[in-house]
């Protein structure tokens, strides 16, 4: 297989074997791969521009097990931005996807998949969103987890005060976040999320658990929280999943949630440049997120009402 080059902005980018089928279920190569990056980058940068990553690469396409890299590769070239990130081990040097070339060549080294921080670069410790990961169980009906989206935003929304946004996972779960000021840290933010998930557990006893183990959920959704750590991570918005036909994390509004014949099946690599060809807005469903950060201050003093 040869390689193409991609200009991309002010940089040019070498595809090496970009026929390299990655799904192999779907004939999907290298090259559509970073085509697809390319063109949801108007969308997907506001969104992760600021946020250390990690790549998942699967070299040998989805078929095999994947690579989950932290540490930026030695042989990444230096327009790659990269953020110092202090673990208990050392320090890592992680990307941060701030351009569309970026992007391009992550694609390029067969990175399918991008999980992100919940904070920013300017306050790392402070998480500027919370995330409701709402997890079914594996025989679950998606009609479940659509319904405990929906009553987990009124919650959130009608009664605290907050404002939500929604997204699939690009599997069968649901993530409802909430952008918040940074005037958190991760230990407060997480035990306000705690407290709302077990209220919204006691409402909805048939539908929703805030049980760890899988096997005292039966067939309940988890309400998991425990993404809301201090570099933890959540599979960003547009990533591509290394799933069988190509699904994408996608942005919804709430108005697509309360659609019954949603299903995520219908977002795909190959179906999101449509999506966002006809999006209106034209940032997409999580235009203006970044002008909606809150406190958590009101709204803790709202769920104390509801939970005396």
């Amino acid at each position: 297989m040869t390689g193409e080059k991609r200009k991309v902005g002010r940089k040019t980018i070498e595809l090496s074997n970009a026929g390299k089928v990655l799904f192999p279920g779907e004939g999907i190569t290298k090259r559509d791969l970073a085509g697809y990056y390319r063109g949801v980058a108007g969308q997907m940068l506001p969104l992760v521009r600021d946020r250390p990553v990690s790549m998942i690469r699967f070299p040998d396409g989805i078929a095999a097990p994947g690579i989950v890299q932290k540490n930026v590769p030695a042989y990444f070239p230096d327009w790659i931005t990269r953020a110092g990130i202090r673990t208990e081990g050392g320090w890592l040097q992680q990307v941060i996807c701030d351009k569309a070339a970026t992007l391009v060549y992550l694609a390029g080294q067969a990175c399918i998949e991008l999980h992100g921080f919940s904070s920013r670069l300017d306050r790392l410790r402070g998480p500027d969103q919370l995330i409701f990961d709402l997890d079914p169980p594996d025989d679950h009906r998606f009609e479940d987890v659509r319904v405990c989206a929906l009553r987990l935003g009124e919650l959130l929304s009608d009664e605290l005060g907050l404002p939500t946004f929604v997204k699939t996972t690009g599997g069968n779960g649901l993530h409802v976040h909430v952008p918040l000021s940074q005037s958190e840290d991760f230990d407060s933010a997480r035990e306000f999320a705690r407290q709302v998930t077990g209220l919204f557990a006691v409402r909805n006893p048939d539908l929703v658990t805030t049980e760890r183990r899988k096997a005292k959920r039966g067939p309940r959704i988890y309400a998991d929280i425990m993404r809301n750590g201090c570099a933890q991570l959540a599979i960003a918005p547009y990533s591509v999943r290394a799933r069988p036909g190509a699904p994408v994390a996608t942005p919804l509004s709430w108005d697509e949630v309360e659609d019954k014949s949603l299903s995520p099946e219908q977002f795909t690599l190959h179906t999101l440049p449509g999506r966002i060809r006809e999006s209106r807005p034209a940032a997409g469903p999580w235009a203006g997120m970044a002008r909606r950060r809150t406190g958590l201050a009101r709204a803790r003093t709202s769920l104390r009402r509801l939970t005396r």
